[in-house]
C-alpha cells in the first residue's frame, strides 16, 4: 500500500451553523470539542492515512471531512463529540455491516471519530417525490429492524421507563390543559407497552435526511443513534416530514397512509405501533419542555391526534 503524500492539510474552516450548535456561552463541553477539532481532525488523518478531498461539510451534530484512503478509495471521516447518544454508533454499524445503510471502515468511539465509506451529499432522498420516499424508507426500515441488537446496546425499555416517571413532573408545566391531556395519554400507552419493549436494531432518527444515493445500493441510511427496542419506536421520524405538504392537503388522509405502509412493510400490530408512535410524541415533548417551552408543536400535536382517532377506530 503506498504511503499518502505528506501534504499539509489546508487549515480546518469549522462552519458557522455547527459553531452555533456547540459554541454556546454555558456549554463548556462543546466549546471544548470545538477548540479541539482542528487538532482532532489532523490526528485521525495521520492515523488513518487519509488525505483531504473536497470541503469541510456538517450534519447537525458533527463534522464530516471528504477524504482519500491510501489506496485512493473515497471515503469521509465524521467527527462528533462522544455521548450517550452515539455510544452505541460503532457497534451498530458494524451489526448491521453495510445492510440498507454506510458501511464503517474504521472506528475510535471515545474520540467520536469514524471512518466512513462516501454517499452522494447532493442526493439527498428528501429531494424525491413522495411516493419514491415513502417507498425507500419503509423498505430500509424494515431491513434494520430486522436485525437483533448487539448486547451493550442501549435499550428502549430503560428509556421508555424514565419517559413514564417524568412525565407527570413535566406537562404541568405545559399551558394548554388539552396538551397536558395528550401527554398524558402518551405516557399511558407507553407504560403500557414498556415491559415488552423489544430487542431489534433501531436507527431511531430514519427520515429523508437520513438517506443519500450510494453505489453499492441506490439508497443508504446514515447517521444512525442505534437502540435496541420495538420497531414501532422507529417510525416517527418518517411521519413527521413534509410536513407543509401534508396540512396543505389534510392530516388525516396522508398520515394514515404513511402509518399503514410503514406498519405493513414491517409486519408490525397497529395498535402497538400507534402506542409506540405516541411514545415519540412524548419524548419529544419531554425534551421541548425541557428546553424551557410551554406548548407543543402543532405538528405533534395534530399527528398524534390523528393516530389516536384512528387507534379508537
Amino acid at each position: 500500500m503506498s504511503a499518502v503524500p505528506s501534504v499539509p492539510s489546508p487549515v480546518l474552516d469549522v462552519p458557522g451553523a455547527l459553531v452555533a450548535s456547540y459554541g454556546a456561552p454555558g456549554d463548556a463541553r462543546g466549546r471544548a470539542w470545538l477548540a479541539a477539532l482542528p487538532r482532532l481532525a489532523a490526528e485521525f488523518l495521520g492515523r488513518w492515512e487519509l488525505r483531504r478531498d473536497g470541503p469541510v461539510a456538517h450534519g447537525m451534530a458533527g463534522l464530516v471531512l471528504p477524504v482519500a484512503r491510501a489506496d485512493g478509495t473515497r471515503a469521509v471521516l465524521k467527527l462528533q463529540p462522544p455521548g450517550e447518544e452515539n455510544a452505541g454508533v460503532a457497534a451498530g454499524l458494524r451489526t448491521w455491516d453495510g445492510d440498507g445503510v454506510v458501511r464503517l471502515i474504521e472506528a475510535d468511539p471515545v474520540a467520536g471519530a469514524q471512518l466512513l465509506e462516501r454517499l452522494d451529499a447532493g442526493r439527498p432522498l428528501s429531494a424525491e417525490p413522495d411516493a419514491v420516499v415513502m417507498g425507500v424508507l419503509a423498505g430500509l426500515m424494515a431491513r434494520l429492524s430486522a436485525v437483533p441488537a448487539p448486547p451493550g446496546m442501549r435499550k428502549l425499555a430503560d428509556i421508555a421507563a424514565a419517559m413514564v416517571v417524568r412525565a407527570p413532573e413535566a406537562l404541568v408545566l405545559l399551558r394548554d390543559p388539552a396538551e397536558r391531556e395528550l401527554v398524558r395519554t402518551c405516557a399511558a400507552a407507553v407504560a403500557e407497552l414498556a415491559g415488552e419493549a423489544g430487542d431489534r436494531l433501531l436507527h431511531w432518527d430514519l427520515h429523508d435526511g437520513n438517506v443519500l444515493a450510494g453505489e453499492r445500493e441506490p439508497w443508504l441510511a446514515i447517521d444512525p443513534e442505534p437502540l435496541a427496542g420495538d420497531p414501532g419506536f422507529e417510525l416517527w421520524p418518517a411521519l413527521d416530514i413534509r410536513w407543509e405538504k401534508v396540512v396543505e392537503g389534510g392530516v388525516t388522509g396522508p398520515v394514515l397512509h404513511r402509518f399503514d405502509q410503514l406498519t405493513e412493510a414491517l409486519g408490525l400490530d397497529r395498535r402497538r405501533a400507534t402506542g409506540w408512535t405516541l411514545g415519540r410524541v412524548l419524548q419529544n415533548a419531554l425534551w421541548d419542555i425541557e428546553d424551557g417551552r410551554t406548548a407543543l408543536a402543532p405538528a405533534q400535536v395534530a399527528l398524534a391526534a390523528t393516530l389516536l382517532e384512528h387507534r379508537s377506530a
